[in-house]
């Protein structure tokens, strides 16, 4: 089992790393998930993610896309993104991650992903100033 600390963490980077160890069968971790950072203008970010919870199916409503206000869900939900999710090999991986809001059990981030670290000079958001924006309240 490895664990990710995301703290300053380019999300969409990383989540493509994590993507590739679950499909090779490794257990991972994820803590602080609400810390990561998707770089790009702010509004643009939070408009595209309003108008994905935002999508209803026409004939059926109950079938419209489930986007997740929680930040743990919603990294997981983009998560699978990545993931082959119709074959059982993708089901299985996605089976295999486990993602935190915060560090609940005090574990320490032992996994080092390449190139993902974020130095703060780009205009960017964070998945916790996201979901606020998109509604979350807690």
């Amino acid at each position: 089992m490895q664990v990710i600390d995301a703290k300053d963490t380019i999300f969409g980077r990383a989540a493509s790393q994590i993507a590739k160890k679950l499909i090779n069968g490794e257990e991972i971790q994820i803590i602080n998930a609400e810390q990561f950072v998707i770089v790009g203008n702010p509004e643009q970010i939070i408009q595209r993610y309003s108008t994905k919870r935002g999508l209803k199916h026409k004939g059926n409503p109950e079938l419209s896309p489930k986007w997740p206000k929680v930040p743990h869900m919603l990294v997981k939900k983009m998560v699978s993104g990545m993931l082959p999710r119709k074959s059982s090999r993708g089901k299985e991986a996605l089976g295999r991650l486990m993602v935190y809001t915060g560090n609940p059990k005090n574990m320490d981030g032992n996994l080092k992903l390449e190139k993902v670290s974020f130095d703060g000079l780009a205009k960017h958001i964070t998945i916790a100033d996201l979901c606020k924006r998109i509604g979350y309240t807690g």
